[in-house]
């Protein structure tokens, strides 16, 4: 007579994650989102402080480059008049805000801090939408340079050129993200004998071209994608100002009625150009 054995197997696979059988665990760690690479505030010519400001708006005084005339003066003859002339800008902040509203039972319920989480979160956007604010400030450069599909050692030269012809110092090359890549694909910054050292090999790309710090910007911190084929060359001494008549400001708030809290987030703050020819542009392809 002949016995058959019959085994029954339980695996993994007929359980899922979160019933009795198999427990799913949440670790109590939450994994931020990535950190943006943005223009630094230090960068610009001048920030003003709400303290600054009072009232609406304020306008700064700029003297005018080249005026004022010396002239050949014969003995005895009557010295002529020279004078300087004088421009001004104004600067009216602009409000910008978002809130954060979440209902008591999610606050309870939640595994994390959710309302300080969203306050973060909506800090970073604030920094973010002044970085987009600077770069549309320096598209209003009084010098352009033309570039073709990827940028060049000729563009950049033009560009500092540019502000020489002006006066001006440059000091600082802020690129977006596909410059950047242009940038590390010229031998000229990666060859020995051309660059004199291995320094970009060893810790990244070189922090100077020409003696102008290299700044790179995100391409999500930027007004559109189009931004990351943009390069600018600018004194850092005069190019653009800072105006915020208010701070990033959190205010809290309850609604009893809908049994939830929330914040609002504003800031007052615009940017602007001093000197246009204190910026020369180089678009690429």
């Amino acid at each position: 007579m002949a016995f058959e054995k019959i085994q029954e197997f339980i695996t993994t696979g007929d359980g899922t994650p979160g019933t009795l059988l198999i427990p799913r665990l949440i670790m109590p760690e939450m994994i931020m989102e990535q950190t943006k690479a943005l223009i630094p505030r230090e960068l610009a010519a001048r920030v003003w402080a709400p303290s600054q400001i009072q009232g609406p708006s304020f306008a700064i005084n700029l003297e005018t480059p080249n005026t004022g005339i010396v002239r050949p003066t014969g003995e005895g003859a009557e010295v002529l008049l020279t004078s300087e002339d004088f421009t001004s800008i104004t600067f009216t902040p602009v409000k910008y805000g978002a809130a954060v509203r979440i209902t008591r039972e999610m606050m309870e319920d939640a595994q994390f801090d959710l309302f300080n989480l969203n306050i973060q979160m909506v800090g970073r956007r604030f920094a973010e939408n002044e970085n987009t604010l600077i770069l549309t400030a320096l598209d209003g450069a009084g010098n352009t340079v033309t570039g073709g599909a990827a940028i060049t050692v000729a563009n950049i030269t033009q560009g500092i050129l540019n502000l020489h012809n002006s006066d001006f110092n440059p000091t600082n090359l802020i690129i977006g993200y596909e410059v950047l890549n242009d940038l590390q694909n010229i031998d000229t910054f990666v060859e020995f004998q051309k660059v004199g050292n291995t320094e970009m090999l060893d810790k990244g790309f070189k922090g100077t071209i020409y003696g102008l710090n290299v700044v790179a910007f995100s391409t999500n911190a930027a007004p559109t994608t189009a931004y990351t084929r943009r390069a600018y060359v600018i004194d850092r001494e005069k190019a653009y100002g800072i105006a915020i008549k208010r701070d990033i400001t959190v205010e809290n708030f309850t609604m009893p009625t809908y049994d939830m809290e929330g914040a609002v987030v504003t800031q007052r703050i615009q940017v602007q150009l001093l000197r246009s020819n204190a910026v020369s542009l180089i678009t690429t392809t």
